[in-house]
This record gives structure tokens, C-alpha cells and sequence, in this order.
């Protein structure tokens, strides 16, 4: 599941300066959507690159402005609830049939993407569930968060829409994200402070994350193998001491390489960079996927992963290839059907590192019977995609 951090910035936040800081601090955090007043959404675009939504007014916005140029600039989404019957402001009809806010997500002119309810009671509830099933976005906010009945949305509307939950702090993102195991796909963030949503897109980017499971395997041979093409990974992040990459010869086993942050007496760190293996061998995507070193290109993106199977993603800012002299690594593990054997080529050179029982080790230092950390996925691989058919790798 794809996660999301809203950001609202209305009138209810203050001035215009007051809405562009926020707005601001929200752009460099990294946020996915802006919730404004629709009179703010072009002052948004000139800000920078993000989603916009924008609550509905009640005038017809398809009209020349009153100069006679360019009609008003549109945003991604357009939202029905706010001095309405979403937010309190206007009372609940009897009977829905009657809501004009409902009636506005029904219009077939696309008028309206999202609805945001204020949850003041268990008719709210049931308006936001009514509200969901015509949705594309549906907001909803707790007066009392600790007893919002997200829960209960989530369960009977979660695959309905892009179900938000209005949050104030990170650790309430962090909640929402969490609940019911399945979790909001989005939050909608209300804070000034700029460490607040910085620490809520940290919170979305950890709930997005895979967390695999590593297992050791035992080294049997490593031997010199003459000279291949040598793909170097250089990111666009810098990456920590215990971060690498999953490289490896057959797609079902692929070893950890560490990053070159260790100093070395022959060169320096290289925090950005993992020397990688040969053109042939895979890599692991964010995605779950593989791809060929040889591929990669500056703007795709890898996935980088720690000692204990965290993972993130990183951008490629560029690759090198070169003839150096390999290594042939081979290692066995068990297996739920036994034993199986897996190997990659890496470079002959003291500042690759892989990870064994002992901590960092240097593939020239690296003997039979070493335990080093690998991934392993028993399936084949069709371009990088996981299928159900018989591949044998040798």
C-alpha cells in the first residue's frame, strides 16, 4: 500500500503568510497533497510541485476571470465538507438522499473527487461511509482523536476509496498508519511546526517500507575468476554503516554488499556507493522485483537495506562500469526443501565488504566456512518479475 501525507492549509490555518509557511515547510518535508481553499490552488502551484485539493465554494469555477484571460488554475482533487454538512456547519439531512453534499460527489460533471467529515457523532460516521462509496478521497477528522472510529471506517470502507485520517503529530500519523494492521492510507496533517511534518513523512516513509527476512548462509568457495565489467552504484543518499544492497548471480539468492562507508588506507569513504558485482548479476528494486546491474541508469531507483532486513529506497545518480579483476563467491544454505547453493561475482578488491557473523569483512578476506548474510526467495524470475514456472540457474 502506497501511503500519503496531507497537508492542510486553508483559511482556518491563517493569513496567506500564514498558509504559505505552512504550505513551505510542507514542500521541503516532502508532503503528497495540499488541502486548500480553491482561490489558493494557483498560489500552491507557483510554491512548487505537489497535489493540490481544494475545497468546493459554491460559485461555478468554469468561467473566465475578470479580465477575460486564462480560466482559474484547476487542482488535482476538489472536496465537498467544509461550512457544510461534512464539517458541522450545516445540519444533517433526515434522510442522506437529501445531502447536498452527497448530491455534489454524484454529479457526473466531476465536480467533486473528495468529501471530508468531521466525525461529531455515529451519523457523521455513517455519512462518511455513504460519502465513500462515491469518493475518490474521503477525509475524515475526530474532535477526540484517542476515539475516532477509524477502525470501524477501515474496515467497512478501506477498499472503497483513499480513506484519510486528520492527525495532528506524527505519533498520531503513526497510529492511523498502524490501525487494524492495514492502517489509513493517508493522514491529513493540521501542525505549524515544521519538525512535526517533517517527522510525519518520516513516519509515512517507515509504514511504506519492506522489512525482509536475511538468513546466513556458509561460504564454500572463493576463488579468482580473471576480469568483468564492474558496476559501481552510486546514489543520490548517503548511506549508514550497516546499509547495502542485495546483489547476487540467480535471482532466488542474492548476497548483502555493504556500502563503502568504512575508510580504508588505499581510499576514501564512499558513502554513496556500492560496488556492486558484475553487469550480469541482479539487484533488488523497491518494488520487489530484480534488475540487472547493467541496466541501471541515473533516476532509477534501488533498494537499500541494513543488517536487519529494513529497507529504503534510493535514487541512482549514476553508474561506472569498469574491467576490474573478480571473485567468485559461492555459498549453500538450508532451505525449507534442503539445500540449495548460490553465487555472485564481485570485485577482487579489499573495500567490498559483505556481511558475516563476525560484523564487516572484506571479500579478499572472506574464507569457506565464513557465514555471510544473504536474501533468499525461492521463485524464478521473468524480466525481473516473480513467476510460478521452473528456471534453473547455475
Amino acid at each position: 500500500m502506497t501511503r500519503s501525507v496531507w497537508l492542510k492549509a486553508d483559511d482556518s490555518v491563517g493569513d496567506w503568510e500564514a498558509r504559505k509557511r505552512r504550505i513551505t515547510a510542507g514542500l521541503e518535508a516532502g508532503v503528497d497533497w495540499v488541502l486548500v481553499d480553491e482561490a489558493d490552488v494557483g498560489r500552491v502551484r507557483d510554491l512548487g510541485d505537489v497535489s493540490v485539493a481544494a475545497f468546493r465554494n459554491d460559485v461555478d469555477v468554469h468561467v473566465m476571470d475578470a479580465e477575460g484571460g486564462d480560466p482559474p488554475v484547476e487542482a488535482d482533487a476538489y472536496f465537498v465538507g467544509k461550512e457544510s454538512e461534512g464539517d458541522g456547519t450545516v445540519d444533517l439531512p433526515g434522510d442522506f438522499s437529501g445531502s447536498a453534499d452527497l448530491t455534489t460527489l454524484r454529479r457526473t460533471d466531476g465536480r467533486a473527487q473528495g468529501a471530508y467529515v468531521r466525525i461529531l457523532s455515529k451519523e457523521y460516521e455513517r455519512l462518511a461511509e455513504e460519502a465513500a462509496r462515491e469518493a475518490d478521497h474521503t477525509i475524515v477528522v475526530g474532535e477526540d482523536w484517542t476515539i475516532i472510529p477509524l477502525e470501524n471506517l477501515i474496515a467497512r470502507i478501506g477498499e472503497e476509496t483513499e480513506l484519510v485520517a486528520g492527525v495532528t503529530s506524527a505519533e498520531e500519523a503513526k497510529t492511523a498508519f498502524e490501525t487494524l494492521e492495514q492502517g489509513s492510507d493517508g493522514v491529513l496533517l493540521d501542525s505549524d511546526d515544521p519538525d512535526e511534518i517533517r517527522k510525519t513523512c518520516e513516519v509515512r516513509d517507515a509504514a511504506e517500507r519492506e522489512h525482509l527476512d536475511l538468513q546466513w548462509a556458509e561460504v564454500t568457495t572463493v576463488e579468482r575468476t580473471g576480469m568483468a565489467d564492474r558496476v559501481c552504484v552510486d546514489t543520490g543518499s548517503l548511506m549508514e554503516h550497516d546499509e547495502g544492497m542485495l546483489v547476487g548471480s540467480m535471482s532466488r539468492g542474492l548476497f548483502f554488499v555493504h556500502a563503502e562507508t568504512a575508510e580504508s588506507p588505499y581510499v576514501a569513504s564512499r558513502p554513496f556507493r556500492v560496488n556492486a558485482g558484475a553487469v550480469h548479476a541482479y539487484v533488488r528494486a523497491p518494488d520487489g522485483g530484480t534488475r540487472y546491474l547493467a541496466e541501471l541508469q541515473s533516476g532509477d531507483d534501488v533498494q537499500i537495506v541494513d543488517s536487519e532486513g529494513n529497507t529504503r529506497e534510493a535514487i541512482v545518480g549514476r553508474c561506472k562500469i569498469e574491467k576490474r579483476p573478480m571473485f567468485r563467491v559461492q555459498a549453500r544454505l538450508e532451505t525449507a526443501d534442503g539445500e540449495d547453493r548460490i553465487e555472485t561475482l564481485l570485485q577482487n578488491a579489499e573495500t567490498i565488504k559483505v556481511h558475516t557473523r563476525d560484523g564487516r569483512k572484506a571479500v579478499t578476506d572472506l574464507e569457506p566456512g565464513d557465514e555471510v548474510l544473504v536474501y533468499y526467495e525461492d521463485t524464478a524470475r521473468h524480466f525481473g518479475e516473480a513467476v510460478e514456472e521452473s528456471i534453473i540457474e547455475k
